[in-house]
């Protein structure tokens, strides 16, 4: 298992010190708004999923935590720094203790597994080193020991353009572990793959995250929410209609979720 080795400014002794904090954050692109006044508040090692239909503002919110996306209105704190009070240079240690799984994985298909997998070293490494190792791969354990943790430690070398679905999308969840990130985000990893390799997934990103990292998965798949998370937190329309443990959300709240009109 790979260990932390660098702890970020605003790092907490805290019990439970919160990781993300939102602040009355609003999104508009053009006309459409994607966030409207939603304050939030996302404590270090929670599973909490986002649940809400298409449209609702999942993705964008996703974005807005890992600063890839910067909001119209409001804040976003992240370890207990401000992202709109840092420039690129300071943002970049906070982002690369954010891992993000997106839907499309953003692999280079024709280049071997164990490059896809350091790729998320880059932001680590130097430039000398991030270009010899796409001649000569560069710490090849770590890669080894991240594939194995995603069960398909013999693929490391294979092309993977030549790899299955399911085993491209471990190998964009280990180019996120491999960065060691205290936070994974993931933006509905499931929605275009079948009932059983979805609930491997989640099992998968379920039991790499167990050991004190906090997981955010964005999900059509409301049954998931409730049987993998410990948090559900419910967005209609850019705001914000609930935010409970799953025992607490009742059929009238999900149905008030994704009424038709």
């Amino acid at each position: 298992m790979i260990t932390i080795q660098e702890k970020l400014p605003g790092d907490s002794s805290a019990p439970n010190p919160a990781v993300f904090r939102l602040r009355n954050v609003s999104c508009h692109f053009e006309s459409i708004e994607a966030i409207t006044g939603l304050n939030l508040e996302i404590g270090r090692g929670e599973k909490v999923a986002l649940v809400g239909p298409s449209g609702a503002g999942k993705s964008t919110l996703i974005r807005l935590l890992n600063g890839s996306l910067a909001p119209t209105q409001g804040d976003v704190e992240v370890f207990g720094r401000s992202l709109a009070r840092l420039s690129a240079r300071q943002r970049r240690p906070i982002q690369r203790q954010i891992g993000t799984l997106y839907q499309q994985f953003h692999l280079v298909n024709n280049l071997a597994v164990i490059h896809n997998i350091n790729a998320g070293r880059l932001g680590s490494w130097s430039l000398l080193k991030a270009m010899v190792s796409l001649i000569w791969p560069l710490e090849t354990q770590i890669a080894a020991e991240t594939l194995a943790q995603v069960g398909i430690p013999e693929k490391l070398y294979e092309r993977t353009a030549t790899l299955s679905g399911g085993q491209q999308q471990r190998v964009a969840i280990a180019r996120v572990l491999v960065q060691n990130p205290d936070v994974i985000l993931a933006d509905e990893p499931i929605a275009s793959i079948d009932p059983e390799r979805s609930r491997e997934m989640m099992n998968l990103l379920r039991d790499l995250s167990g050991k004190g990292k906090t997981l955010i998965v964005s999900l059509h798949a409301i049954e998931f929410a409730f049987s993998h998370f410990d948090r559900i937190i419910g967005l209609r329309a850019g705001r914000l209609l609930f935010d409970a443990v799953p025992r607490e959300v009742t059929p009238a709240m999900i149905q008030a979720l994704y009424r038709l009109t």
